[in-house]
């Protein structure tokens, strides 16, 4: 099951909000306050929904604070009608999405669940984008000058006649390149090269 953090100093709020979200099959831990929350962040997977006004450090801030330590938790902001220009400089500062209350349970999940989906394609991404660098990595500095041309398209013959070496030697080059960066196509190898910041799209 997946954790949602319940932030507000209000325990009315906290456990009418921890109720709600068990019903809906989240696992739901609170707390009273931002800073109590930050003690317990690091290595947490899961979605916070924090109060935009809170005593100490408040729901903008908290969002603030959890990018400045490169924490990827999405927060959903809940707020009183008088705070929405609060909570759309929340939004601003990477805030998933805010709420007013009274909290309506529908859209708070759904903006949990956008939340969620968010931070898993990213991470999904990352994974993605360092086992390219991994393979990038593992290039002789030959290999990588190859690639480039490839990715250029240069063809076999124009990389053989460049590099003064025979068409064999550079299509044994070429197939080792595609092994260790798993690409089953010279396309593929193009959007890595793209990915990689090696040509521009």
């Amino acid at each position: 099951m997946t954790s949602v953090f319940v932030i507000d100093d209000q325990d009315s709020v906290r456990h009418a909000l921890g109720e709600m979200l068990r019903v809906f099959g989240f696992t739901v831990e609170v707390f009273d306050s931002a800073d109590k929350f930050l003690q317990t962040a690091p290595g947490r997977a899961g979605c916070v929904v924090a109060d935009v006004r809170m005593p100490g450090m408040d729901g903008i801030e908290l969002v603030r604070e959890l990018s400045r330590r490169k924490i990827g938790l999405p927060v959903v902001l809940i707020s009183g009608h008088a705070d929405v220009q609060m909570a759309v400089a929340g939004i601003k500062a990477g805030a998933e999405d805010f709420i007013e209350k009274p909290i309506d349970d529908k859209q708070l999940v759904a903006a949990i669940n956008r939340g969620l989906s968010r931070t898993f394609e990213q991470q999904v991404s990352k994974q993605t984008q360092d086992a390219l660098a991994e393979g990038f990595s593992r290039l002789t500095p030959r290999q990588i000058e190859i690639f480039d041309l490839v990715a250029n398209g240069f063809t076999s013959q124009a990389i053989a006649s460049k590099l003064d070496i025979s068409i064999r030697t550079v299509e044994s080059y070429r197939a080792q390149i595609m092994e260790k960066m798993q690409a089953e196509s010279v396309a593929v190898l193009v959007r890595q090269a793209i990915r990689l910041g090696r040509i521009s799209p």
